[in-house]
């Protein structure tokens, strides 16, 4: 039987994620880690709040086989570069840290299309910042989520990015654009839990076209 741990449960896809694995048949205990605990009641769930910028406060919950990272927030939302970089690089990287010392197998990070952390811009730079950082960490399979656009149910109203879902659906019928069509977060949930679950040792990246592949399978 599994045990998976998840950052980042009151997200869209993090949430998400915890949802499909608490009604998954082998995995027999969820470890939910976090700033605050979600509203979800289940027999397999253990939930836990937590002080991310302080590892051990979280040390002795992060045991068991796969680890999924889906930790986020805006720049508006956290007030500053400074703010969104504690969020997006640091917690994450704390937790990926303690997992990999304590042996966890696997891990599956929700990061964003057009992460590198050589680039211009302030989010994908931290995204690639992240996504370098967890590679050299020694766990025996990595999985990167880069989604574009993100739809589904949020915690907060955010009405510009749904004008930009809307007008950037029709990106799917045009060419060399469709990889920044919107997708769902329940779609990227899918596809991040079947490749952890994939017992191929390494780094996987998923792009967007992947993502799709395998979360609508």
């Amino acid at each position: 039987m599994t045990i998976a741990i998840v950052v980042g449960a009151t997200g869209l896809v993090g949430a998400q994620i915890l949802s499909l694995l608490l009604a998954t048949p082998e995995v027999e205990r969820v470890v939910s880690l976090g700033r605050r605990k979600t509203d979800t009641t289940h027999a397999k769930l253990e939930e836990h709040a937590v002080d991310l910028g302080e590892p051990s406060s979280f040390r002795e919950h992060v045991h068991g086989d796969f680890l999924f990272s889906a930790l986020g927030t805006t720049l508006k939302k956290a007030g500053s570069q400074e703010a969104q970089r504690l969020v997006d690089v640091t917690y994450p990287l704390n937790v990926a840290k303690v997992a990999a010392e304590q042996g966890v197998r696997g891990y599956g990070l929700v990061s964003a299309v057009g992460a590198d952390a050589g680039s211009l811009m302030f989010y994908n730079r931290i995204k690639g910042e992240l996504e370098r950082d967890v590679q050299s960490l020694g766990f025996e399979r990595v999985r990167i989520a880069r989604p574009s656009i993100l739809t589904g149910d949020r915690a907060e109203s955010r009405p510009m990015e749904a004008l930009g879902i809307s007008a950037m659906g029709a990106l799917r019928f045009v060419p060399g654009l469709r990889k920044y069509r919107p997708i769902s977060g329940r779609v990227v949930a899918r596809a991040l839990i079947a490749a952890v679950e994939d017992p191929t040792p390494g780094v996987q990246m998923l792009e967007p076209e992947r993502l799709f592949e395998l979360g609508e399978a």
